[in-house]
């Protein structure tokens, strides 16, 4: 399967980053990556199951590459193919200062879902859920 989104990895998991053009996908993505998360992929995403697991990588021909808006096309280290775990959707408004949990399933596997916009503390967050967890 494959999203019309960007993806990068921190610490073996993977956020999944979707929205329209221009909402703010790659900008966010490196952000995450300026605080030590790794591309997996940028503009296209493949998903597949691997024993259970949704895992994510990048299509042969976009491996290592990410767009920044008004800068170009830049060269990054890619991530293998890594679980995803945690997804964000730029494209859907929260209206609720601490909403309840949102799911995206994907090939049958649910992941949580953080729904935007694009928010300067965004990528800290997305972050920390990375890394540690959602308490409430």
């Amino acid at each position: 399967m494959q999203l019309h989104a960007t993806t990068v990895a921190l610490e073996h998991r993977a956020l999944v980053i979707l929205g329209p053009a221009g909402s703010g996908k790659s900008t966010l993505a490196l952000q995450l990556m300026a605080v030590g998360a790794v591309l997996v992929a940028d503009d296209r995403t493949d998903l597949r199951l691997l024993s259970g697991l949704l895992m994510a990588s990048a299509p042969p021909q976009l491996q290592g590459r990410i767009e920044a808006r008004g800068v170009g096309i830049l060269a990054a280290d890619p991530a293998p193919p890594t679980c995803v775990t945690l997804a964000c959707d730029l494209g859907r408004r929260e209206e609720d200062r601490l909403p309840h949990l949102h799911v995206q399933e994907w090939l049958g596997v649910p992941v949580p879902l953080v729904l935007g916009p694009y928010r300067t503390h965004l990528y800290a967050s997305l972050r920390q859920m990375l890394v540690g967890q959602r308490l409430a």
